[in-house]
């Protein structure tokens, strides 16, 4: 496999090198080797610092990406590093538009899915023969998980998409996993909603993408969701430079 950086930036193992996340994921496809990848932004890091299981689940991962322009800019200034953001989003549409993959699209609801499934079949006509699967709405430890992966395994997928929400999705995967033979799952809950042109959720404008906004246009399209997600990073961000500023200057000498 791609030798990783193990380096953790607020306890959680972060690659921001983009070249390193794909190839993991190209490496572990080839090989058949099954993993997850998870998209770490403020909400994961916040439930991370705070759950101890949930840290165990976002550190074992193949690989995890910064998916939080803030976040890479905040650990940036600490670690003084040009650090930037891989949004899951954007690592969605490479690796669709390549067409080289099989792919399974699991979660969300039947009407998402219906719109996702004839948006990716544009993009790639082979997607209209790839298995697009909605979930019951339940407690992350309360799935089928055996049956789920027999109905993964007997289609031998290259990519899981997920789309649960965060953290539930990422738990999800972890849970999964041990029954998976092969395929790398990805946790975009949001993706789904992006790509599919069904119901209010967005993207944010290419102008707001530039200027790496994307977190402020979310902010107000989903206030009732977002706002108390970015307050409660924000109530625990002064622990976490704090430490993180420790750990820089230890490690220096």
């Amino acid at each position: 496999m791609e030798e990783m950086n193990n380096k953790t930036y607020f306890n959680v193992k972060i690659e921001f090198d983009r070249r390193k996340v794909e190839n993991t994921v190209f490496e572990a496809i080839e090989k058949a080797i099954p993993g997850y990848v998870c998209a770490i932004e403020s909400n994961n890091l916040t439930v991370a610092n705070k759950d101890p299981e949930f840290m165990e689940v976002v550190n074992g991962a193949l690989v995890n990406q910064c998916d939080g322009s803030v976040v890479a800019k905040i650990l940036g200034r600490i670690h003084h590093e040009p650090l930037d953001s891989y949004i899951g989003g954007d690592l969605f549409d490479k690796l669709v538009a390549m067409k080289r993959f099989r792919q399974f699209y699991l979660g969300s609801t039947p009407e998402v899915l219906a719109g996702l499934k004839k948006n990716m079949t544009a993009i790639d006509p082979k997607i209209a023969d790839m298995q697009f699967v909605s979930l019951p709405f339940r407690n992350v430890e309360d799935f089928d998980y055996q049956g789920i992966a027999e109905m993964i395994n007997a289609d031998e997928p290259d990519i899981i998409w997920v789309s649960l929400g965060a953290p539930k999705q990422e738990r999800f995967m972890a849970r999964l996993l041990p029954y998976l033979k092969r395929g790398v799952m990805f946790g975009y809950g949001a993706v789904f909603n992006f790509r599919s042109g069904v119901g209010p959720v967005r993207r944010a404008p290419k102008w707001m993408l530039r200027l790496r906004l994307e977190w402020l246009y979310r902010a107000f399209e989903e206030p009732k969701k977002n706002v108390p997600r970015y307050w409660g990073f924000i109530k625990i961000l002064p622990r976490l430079v704090w430490e993180e500023h420790q750990q820089v200057r230890k490690d220096r000498g």
